[in-house]
């Protein structure tokens, strides 16, 4: 609902200068909880973490209206980010137990596309609400949203087996909590696609204003709505199909949409780039979530999905960053801007071709051995 319309509010603030932090520093402190709600996940419990991020997203939506300063901006998006530092952590580990491996894939895409709903109509009730009714209207409701999603999981059954309670322990973070070694391949792999993803939410919503939509948020939809139609289809594809299949379509994909993208010059290309590039990330999200799970020691599920998470954090926020300072207020610059997205995305192409290859000749010699 939000992120649309904060560019523009941070301009009226006097921060026009930094958009690109809107995203970077929300990822930031989402990356930096990331350890700490893996830890409070195996030993706390699911619905805990899941609850913690919920009350985190209330509360400074609230804040919102009462900010007026660029620094108090900013400072409140750092502040923002925990909220999805903690929710998606629980989230992923709570299905994770609940679901048997052989359909993870198509559970991810059915929770996936959960949230992908919520994508599509929450940008475009949040332009249709700021525009109507003003920016501390668009605040409150979303605000009343991250309320509603608490009194739905506070009754929620915990799966976790073997709970220790809340210590002293849980916020000490080891080396050994920052990164599930098991899941590597799979976090360079966000990395690299992640970085579309910030700079997508970064610029795209002057991208757009520059080709005449109005209400930002229209094109968020597109992106959502046309990766709600894949999710489904990708997730059980990647239990059928293996996740390295898939992967390799979607990163070619997220190439292709992304090059689109740069070269646009009209609406119609601009919202047919961002649909494909939405498509693409259907694919991409809970195949790799899935991947993350199957890879990750079943003791510690929740750093494996953190350190995933962490990765698509540092991507994001990266990509928000950088995107920023080659676009730089200019619109002659969109090119740039989306062709590094293209390149980053073909890396990750021929990152996991070069794996599968690998891997399969590895695989071959265990055989003949």
């Amino acid at each position: 609902m939000l992120v649309p319309e904060l560019p523009s509010y941070l301009t009226s603030l006097g921060g026009a200068q930094y958009k690109g932090l809107i995203i970077s520093l929300f990822t930031l402190t989402a990356m930096v909880s990331r350890p700490f709600s893996g830890k409070m996940a195996d030993k706390v419990g699911r619905v805990p973490v899941i609850i913690i991020g919920s009350l985190v997203c209330f509360f400074s939506s609230l804040m919102y209206p009462a900010i007026s300063t660029v620094f108090g901006f900013l400072l409140l998006r750092l502040v923002h980010g925990f909220s999805t530092g903690f929710t998606p952590t629980g989230l992923t580990a709570y299905l994770s137990d609940i679901i048997p491996a052989n359909r993870r894939g198509e559970a991810m895409g059915i929770m996936g596309t959960a949230g992908a709903v919520g994508m599509a109509a929450g940008p475009a009730i949040g332009g249709a609400v700021a525009n109507n009714f003003g920016l501390d209207a668009m605040f409150y409701t979303s605000s009343g949203f991250a309320i509603a999603s608490i009194l739905i999981v506070i009754r929620a059954r915990e799966t976790l087996v073997e709970r220790k309670g809340f210590t002293t322990e849980v916020f000490k973070i080891h080396k050994r909590d920052l990164l599930e070694p098991r899941v590597l391949v799979a976090c360079i792999v966000m990395l690299l696609i992640a970085y579309s993803y910030g700079a997508v939410f970064t610029v795209i919503p002057d991208f757009g204003e520059y080709t005449g939509i109005r209400n930002k948020g229209v094109l968020f939809s597109y992106l959502t709505v046309s990766s709600i139609l894949v999710r489904l289809v990708s997730g059980r594809a990647s239990d059928y199909y293996g996740r390295r299949r898939i992967l390799i379509v979607s990163t070619a994909v997220t190439t292709v949409a992304m090059m689109l993208v740069a070269l646009a010059e009209t609406q119609l290309m601009l919202i047919a780039g961002v649909a494909l590039y939405g498509a693409a990330h259907g694919m991409n999200s809970p195949t790799l979530l899935a991947w993350a799970v199957d890879l990750s020691d079943e003791k510690n599920k929740g750093r494996g999905i953190a350190s995933l998470y962490i990765f698509m954090e540092m991507g994001i926020g990266v990509g928000a960053l950088a995107s920023g300072f080659i676009y730089a207020n200019d619109s002659s610059r969109f090119f740039d801007t989306f062709l590094v997205c293209s390149i980053l995305s073909f890396l990750a192409f021929v990152y996991l071709i070069t794996h599968w290859i690998r891997h399969t000749r590895v695989k071959d010699k265990t055989v003949d051995l």
